[in-house]
């Protein structure tokens, strides 16, 4: 009998399985805020809260834009595809060193360092939409000048996206929507948007003409038109944030489940925001996060953010599927890594600083007044602050004579508060030495005073709105001037939280009838933060600006010999749990 032979199927070699998908990695760096802090924040604003060896929180040193070039290259290293992205507020709010000359020294410093694309913020609009322009263009500034002789602005590399900034009178954006990049044969998109209640936190004239749509709206909408272009890999980049429930900047934002441990606006953002979109990348709130947020089809997806200042980067992981081009999400990872003043300085971002350092030398080394230890603003997470009591007694005292305008009551927001008097010296200036240049980084605004009439009603109405209304879910508690006092009850709700039979006036009870004559900054005046009650403001002389005030009393108040000494934080009485506030 012949020996068996093989059928023609037996002879094919065993069918493959499926092919393994190809996946591309894309490496995403983000940081946010950045605020023009190209020297190493002092004080609070240039420290990061995490655990030591021991498990103990402690506060590093972090931040400065020499490092933070260093630690973005170094994180590079060994990528093939990497992008450097941003949430907003690069500019704006700036200390003296980039402030001075209308934050071209940060766009300069962040071509350097390799940015890519950025969201706008709501602090892009503080000089208006022209200058926001002016800086992703280039271009003289059209008061100041060029600030070198043959030296021209030659305006961001970088693209600023504003898909939910439109124009009043066109409706068409201020800026690209969105900018899509070919990473080896993959598209990948990015659109920018900044909070929908910029308007309400910028002044006027800062946001003229201009209408700023809602966030999911904006982003799913111009997702559709993204995939109707194959592009399959999406972030969004949103300037609007959270609260992260830890106080370290990895704490874990997940437990006990996905998203459990953060609060704010982004949570409902993150939870409408289409699918489609890969990861979302936040700031406007200062604090660092790194968490998963059921998206609408309820899996997660990534929400990052790196604090502020350039203290943090964020190192978002994103591996592609070259066939489909798109992200495969359940294998995202993302990292907060600190910005440690122990790595070499990038060589070039130190010349770019000392090139504007030897500019505003003359200015900004001029001593100003003294104090005797830190005076702390930002860096306070009391209701009251330290440095909220000096600002609102400086301006008081400057806009008190009649003939400054017959101030009784001065009011200041806290966000308006930028950083803290640090005592220890920034420089050569020494100890206890306030220079123009820490003063200006505590108040960059240089916002115009004002003093209004207020009757008693509309000032128990304003302080009351400190808790209520906008301001009920994360009051905004305003500093108030020497001799106005009240009680504050958190365990009551809403506007009772201010006890209005509480509030007093050099002792006596505010009179609803009575008009007092009130300053405030413009901003303010103009019913800024949820404050429309001093938006009914009558009978208005502008003043001085906030700065000039400031610098005047550190200078009347302080000498080598008196120093300035922190105030005693006694005008607002907190009553009840949750006595801080960030």
């Amino acid at each position: 009998m012949p020996a068996a032979t093989a059928s023609a199927a037996d002879a094919q070699p065993a069918a493959a399985g499926p092919a393994a998908p190809r996946i591309d990695d894309l490496q995403l760096l983000a940081i946010n805020d950045f605020h023009g802090n190209l020297e190493p924040p002092a004080g609070s604003s240039g420290a990061i809260k995490e655990k030591d060896a021991s498990g103990a929180v402690v506060s590093t040193p972090a931040g400065g834009v020499e490092y933070l070039a260093t630690a973005l290259r170094q994180a590079r290293e060994g990528h093939k595809h990497s992008l450097t992205v941003a949430a907003g507020d690069i500019v704006g709010a700036s200390p003296l060193l980039s402030g001075l000359f209308h934050d071209e020294p940060t766009v300069e410093a962040m071509n350097k360092i390799g940015l890519d694309v950025t969201s706008v913020g709501n602090h892009e609009f503080d000089e208006g939409s022209a200058e926001l322009l002016r800086l992703q263009n280039g271009g003289c500034h059209p008061t100041d000048g060029c600030y070198a002789e043959g030296r021209k602005f030659k305006g961001a590399k970088f693209d600023y996206l504003a898909a939910n900034v439109t124009s009043e009178a066109t409706g068409k954006p201020l800026l690209a929507p969105y900018w899509v990049k070919n990473v080896h044969g993959v598209k990948v998109g990015f659109i920018g948007v900044t909070l929908e209640g910029t308007p309400n936190i910028v002044t006027a004239a800062g946001v003229k003409g201009l209408k700023f749509g809602d966030e999911v709206e904006t982003i799913n909408r111009y997702t559709a038109e993204l995939k109707q272009q194959g592009v399959r890999t999406i972030v969004a980049l949103v300037h609007e944030g959270g609260y992260p429930a830890g106080t370290t900047y990895d704490a874990d934002c997940d437990s006990p489940g996905a998203g459990a441990g953060i609060s704010g606006p982004i949570v409902d953002i993150a939870k409408n925001v289409d699918p489609e979109v890969d990861a979302i990348v936040t700031g406007h709130t200062h604090n660092a996060y790194n968490c998963t947020i059921p998206d609408p089809a309820g899996q997660p997806r990534r929400v990052t953010s790196a604090a502020s200042f350039g203290r943090l980067y964020t190192e978002i992981d994103l591996p592609i599927d070259h066939a489909t081009g798109d992200v495969v999400r359940s294998s995202v990872t993302a990292a907060n890594h600190v910005v440690r003043r122990t790595v070499p300085k990038a060589a070039d971002l130190t010349d770019l600083i000392a090139y504007y350092q030897r500019i505003a030398a003359p200015i900004a080394g001029r001593t100003v007044g003294y104090i005797s230890a830190d005076i702390n603003g930002r860096g306070s997470d009391a209701y009251e602050k330290p440095l909220g009591d000096v600002i609102a007694d400086a301006q008081l005292e400057g806009l008190a004579p009649a003939d400054k305008g017959g101030a009784q009551i001065a009011l200041m927001n806290p966000g308006g508060i930028r950083a803290d008097l640090v005592q220890k010296a920034s420089g050569t200036e020494g100890d206890g030495v306030v220079t123009y240049a820490e003063a200006f980084t505590v108040q960059p605004f240089t916002n115009m005073m004002n003093v209004v009439d207020l009757t008693g009603a509309q000032v128990v109405a304003a302080l009351q709105q400190q808790v209520s209304g906008s301001n009920l879910a994360a009051p905004k508690i305003l500093q108030v001037s020497r001799d106005l006092t009240y009680t504050l009850d958190l365990t009551k709700a809403g506007a009772d939280r201010v006890v209005a039979s509480s509030i007093r006036l050099n002792g006596e009870p505010i009179d609803p009838a009575r008009t007092y004559r009130v300053a405030m900054n413009e901003f303010l005046a103009g019913g800024g933060d949820g404050f429309p009650a001093l938006a009914q403001g009558t009978n208005k002389l502008v003043g001085p600006s906030d700065l000039d005030l400031f610098t005047a009393y550190l200078t009347a108040h302080s000498s080598a010999a008196a120093p300035l000494a922190p105030p005693a934080q006694d005008r607002i009485t907190v009553v009840g749990p949750g006595t801080a506030q960030g």
